[in-house]
């Protein structure tokens, strides 16, 4: 059994990134702890990376895109596909069971361990189990308040999520670069 986290959702809105993490680690039907910190800057604090999913191995695996990033001379992209192709290769890493979105200023991604890196249409990525309510939520301020910021929008996502999904709570943490 592993002590999962989850929701997290990315944004990318009026030339700004933001991303928020709710607090919330779950074993079973247990709430462990209620300030987790799932949401953190990398590379030189222009990167924005969060994590679902086992708490363990999401910190190994930001740990190893965070070498990436390094290798890669900070290309967000390059150290993204880099990451899953490793994570779906190596006999350690593909037995991980966590989902990353990572951002900067102009891209946003999701890297699973399938080998997946994905960017979205509507740059507005979410994950976890809270994530689809998360997702609609963020769908409807950016179209019918583009006047709201990147960080008020993942914000408000989350504390929707958290309103419904029991596994996500309103013990945000919310980062933005611009």
């Amino acid at each position: 059994m592993h002590i999962h986290a989850t929701t997290v959702a990315g944004i990318l809105h009026n030339g700004k990134a933001a991303i928020a993490g709710d607090g919330q680690a779950t074993l079973d039907k247990t709430i462990l702890k209620s300030t987790v910190q799932k949401v953190r800057k990398l590379g030189k604090g222009d990167i924005l990376a969060g994590f679902a999913g086992s708490t363990a191995d999401a910190f190994t695996l930001f740990e190893k895109f965070e070498d990436k990033l390094g290798q890669y001379n900070g290309n967000l992209e390059r150290a993204a596909i880099e990451l899953a192709k490793e994570w779906r290769t190596d006999q350690y890493l593909k037995k991980l069971e966590a989902l990353l979105i990572v951002m900067n200023k102009e891209k946003i991604l999701l890297i699973s361990g399938q080998g997946d890196v994905i960017e979205p249409d509507d740059q507005i990525i979410t994950i976890g189990s809270g994530g689809s309510y998360a997702l609609s939520a963020a769908r409807m301020l950016k179209k019918h308040a583009p006047h709201l910021s990147a960080k008020t929008i993942a914000e408000e996502a989350i504390h929707a999520a958290a309103d419904i999904d029991i596994y996500t709570n309103h013990n945000l943490t919310v980062l933005e670069i611009d």
